[in-house]
Order: C-alpha cells, then sequence, then structure tokens
C-alpha cells in the first residue's frame, strides 16, 4: 500500500536534510541575534596556547546503493485455479468457517504479495458423500487444477478415486484416517493433517501414562473410527495395557445404551470414545451406565471435541465433562509459523482455528507447487507438491517462498502447521499434538504440546 507515511521515507537523505537546514535556519532569525563570520582565511583568537589548528580537508562521502528487492514475476501462465469441497453444511459445518476462511486468508494474502492469478472455487461437501460426490463433478466440469478437501475421512475415501482418477492433486486438511497412507492414488493425494497412528501413539501414551489398567475403546463405523482406534489400541498393548472391550457402533445411532451397559459389565477403568457430534448421546449413555467421567478415567479425540460440548451432553450440568482428557492434532504447535494465529484472528475474528492452520498449508503449498512447476497443469502440481515441503531453503510465508522460487532457489515450505516434511505418500512424517482437558465449565484446556515420533 503506497501511503503519504511511505512516500516520505523514499524523499533522497538531501532533500531532508536541506528541509531540516531551513527549518533551523528560520527559527535562528526569529529567537536569536544576528552573527557576522568571520572570514574564511582570518584565523579566530587563542584564549589558550597560541596555535594554529588546520582543519581536515572534507572529504565527500560516497553515495549509498540500496538494491531494491526484485519486482515479484508471476511462475506459472494464465489462472491457477483451485476448487474447495469443505463443509458448508451438514455435522461438520460448524467448523466449516475454520476451513473455509483461512483459504480465503490466503488468496487476500497472495494478492497483496503480487500473485493476482488465482481463481477459487468454491464447493461443499455437506459433510455427506453424496453432497461431496456432487460437488466434485461440477469442480471437474469447471476443469480446476487443484482441489482442498474434503474435511473428513469417510467423504474423503468416497471422492478420492474420482479426484485422482482425473488426475486432480487433492489436498485435505483435516483427513486424519490411516488408511490414506497405503492408499494407490496414483500420487494425486496430499494431507497436511499427520494421520491417526501418530495420534493414536499420543493417545495411547496418555491413557497409560494416567495410570490406567483396563481400557475399553468405543469407536464410530467409519475409517476415521476404526483407525484411530486400533492405533489407540496397539500402542496401548504395547504399554503392557489391556483391552477387554473393542466396540464398533453405529455411526448414525441415536442410542447407545447396549454399549455403554457392555463397558460397565466389563469393570475397566478407562474409556476412549471415538466419535463425531454421537459423542454426546454416547455420554450420556455412559453416565447413566455409571461408567462416566465421575466414575472412571474417559477420553476422547479431536472428533468429539470438534462436535459436542458440555451442553449438549447436560445442558443442566456445564461441569458433566469435567476431567475429560483428550489428544488433538495441534492447534498452534510451537514449531508452526509465530504470526499465523494473529493474522488469522485480525482476517477472521472470532473464528475458531480449528485445522485452520493445517487448510492455510493444503492452500498455499499448492500454489507454491505450481510455481515451482513453472505450470498449472494438474500432473505437474503433483509431481512437484512433496518436494516443497521437504527439499531446499527453509521459508514460512508465501511472500518470502515465492522470492525464493523466483530467484531460481529450491524452497523447504515450514507452515502454519509445523515443518511439513512430507513422505513419499503425500503426508507429514511427523506430528504434533494437543494435550487437553476439560474443566468444570466445559471447556478444554492445552495441558501440554507433544510431538512423534
Amino acid at each position: 500500500m503506497n501511503t503519504k507515511g511511505e512516500a516520505m521515507k523514499k524523499l533522497p537523505i538531501v532533500t531532508l536534510a536541506l528541509a531540516f537546514a531551513l527549518l533551523v535556519a528560520a527559527c535562528g532569525g526569529s529567537t536569536a541575534e544576528t552573527t557576522t563570520a568571520a572570514p574564511s582565511n582570518t584565523a579566530a583568537p587563542t584564549t589558550m596556547a597560541d596555535t594554529t589548528t588546520t582543519a581536515a580537508p572534507t572529504t565527500t562521502a560516497a553515495p549509498t546503493t540500496t538494491t531494491a528487492a526484485p519486482a515479484f514475476a508471476p511462475l506459472y501462465e494464465g489462472d491457477l485455479k483451485i476448487g474447495y469441497v469443505l463443509p458448508s453444511t451438514g455435522g461438520l459445518a460448524v467448523i466449516g468457517d475454520a476451513l473455509i476462511k483461512p483459504i480465503e486468508m490466503a488468496v487476500q494474502e497472495m494478492a497483496d504479495a503480487g500473485n493476482t492469478a488465482i481463481t477459487l472455487d468454491p464447493t461443499d461437501s455437506g459433510t455427506d458423500p453424496q453432497v461431496a460426490s456432487t460437488s466434485v463433478e461440477k469442480l471437474i466440469n469447471d476443469e480446476v487444477d487443484a482441489i482442498i478437501g474434503p474435511a473428513a475421512t469417510g467423504v474423503s475415501l468416497s471422492v478420492i478415486d474420482r479426484i485422482t482418477g482425473s488426475h486432480i492433486p487433492m489436498c485435505s486438511p483435516s483427513n486424519t484416517g490411516a488408511v490414506f497412507t497405503t492408499y494407490d492414488d496414483g500420487g494425486y493425494y496430499f494431507r497436511t493433517a499427520p494421520p491417526d497412528n501418530l495420534q493414536g501413539q499420543v493417545h495411547g501414551d496418555l491413557i497409560t501414562d494416567d495410570g490406567a489398567s483396563s481400557v475399553a475403546i468405543a469407536y464410530r463405523g467409519d475409517e476415521y473410527g476404526r483407525g484411530l482406534a486400533t492405533a489407540i489400541r496397539d500402542q496401548l498393548t504395547a504399554n503392557g495395557v489391556a483391552v477387554p472391550e473393542f466396540i464398533e457402533f453405529d455411526k448414525d445411532g441415536t442410542s447407545f445404551d447396549a454399549e455403554a451397559a457392555q463397558i460397565a459389565a466389563a469393570g475397566v477403568d478407562a474409556v476412549s470414545l471415538i466419535s463425531f457430534a454421537e459423542g454426546a448421546a454416547f455420554m450420556q449413555a455412559l453416565i447413566e451406565a455409571g461408567v462416566g467421567p465421575e466414575d472412571i478415567k474417559v477420553y476422547v479425540a479431536d472428533g468429539f471435541k470438534d462436535n459436542v460440548t458440555a451442553e449438549a451432553v447436560d445442558p443442566n450440568n456445564p461441569a458433566v465433562l469435567d476431567g475429560v482428557r483428550g489428544t488433538y492434532p495441534s492447534l498452534a504447535p510451537p514449531n508452526g509459523e509465530a504470526t499465523f494465529t494473529s493474522r488469522f484472528e485480525a482476517f477472521a475474528p472470532g473464528t475458531p482455528t480449528i485445522f485452520s492452520s493445517h487448510t492455510y498449508d493444503c492452500f498455499v503449498a499448492t500454489v507454491l507447487a505450481a510455481e515451482s512447476a513453472g505450470s498449472t497443469n494438474s500432473e505437474d502440481i503433483a509431481a512437484a507438491f512433496n518436494d516443497v515441503t521437504r527439499v531446499g531453503e527453509k521459508c514460512s510465508l508465501y511472500a518470502e517462498c515465492h522470492a525464493l522460487l523466483q530467484s531460481g532457489a529450491d524452497i523447504d515450505y515450514d507452515g502454519a502447521s509445523g515443518p511439513l516434511d512430507f513422505v513419499d505418500a503425500g503426508e507429514p512424517g511427523a506430528g504434533t499434538y494437543d494435550i487437553f482437558t476439560y474443566d468444570a465449565t466445559g471447556t478444554p484446556n492445552t495441558d501440554e504440546t507433544v510431538s512423534v515420533p
């Protein structure tokens, strides 16, 4: 932005000095007596030793040379068209803004940096395979170059073959299902959220460190639930903790009395509940069966935290979740780009930051991959995607990453969600997680942040 302040900064130093001299002279003429200077060839009398001082010859300073940063230059021809399939409706609509606003912020920041050759094509995933499929068909017909989303693991599984089969790169900010690590996507699927096999390690260690000896795991019947629950069970087993109950429940169910009774009969001292919004009804059933947070240790994960409130469990008791603990991909990892949180708050005040940094990184990495490839061709973008997160000079903001690419350097984008360092599967090779505990007001508070591996 070219403000008056910036314009002043650009005035030559000589001009400012002259203006200052004239100002001083004007002020002096109005307040002090006029003094006549002695001729320059007459020595002034001295009051101490009768000595003559010869002034050093005047030296003219060499002009200062400032090298301006190179002007922004586009690194691909034409417009880069990026679509997104994110939840404006459905079960995950509650976090829709947290996923969509970071993309809008990235587009604005890139335009401010000089890149206006980006077209955004927004669609709704509906948190539903049918809605998402319709949106994906629209984006394919619109001939987008890349796609951001979907958010939910199950929804992504319903459209991944159609997207990657069309040779369009897709980047999900919040798919954590372990299934994608080995999925045959042809090199077109990417994600910035770490896979659940890493969260499972943190979750299992949390339960173990809290002293549990026998744990029931109840999980929703989809890839997210199965994948995370399996990783938790594997970690608990490796830690020597018994898992006598491993219960899959109907993700669309509304009553979970039978499952809660099964857990109560097992005599466990801890429960790990892997759910989305249905977790509120499941928690009610646990409480009624005598195995709620007041009775034994209860643990949850990101799907519960994103979708369930204390009020949803018991409108009359804000402390109903008091003491419940859990794990969550870190919202503001200590190794993430330091200014993202404040920038996002300024751009979208009051918007929760649920996977927001991961969404931002998906979008920025997609654009940087196109710039690194020098192409808006989908296949070229996919081929360059992993390398912009792991090869070359480190950078954390779009403008500095672009400048490096423009200079001919390779880059290693370490983003708002932390160092990405994608492995060949197109996902982070490490994860950073918040360990949180609900207080008596129903607020989840972060106790610590841990990294794996």
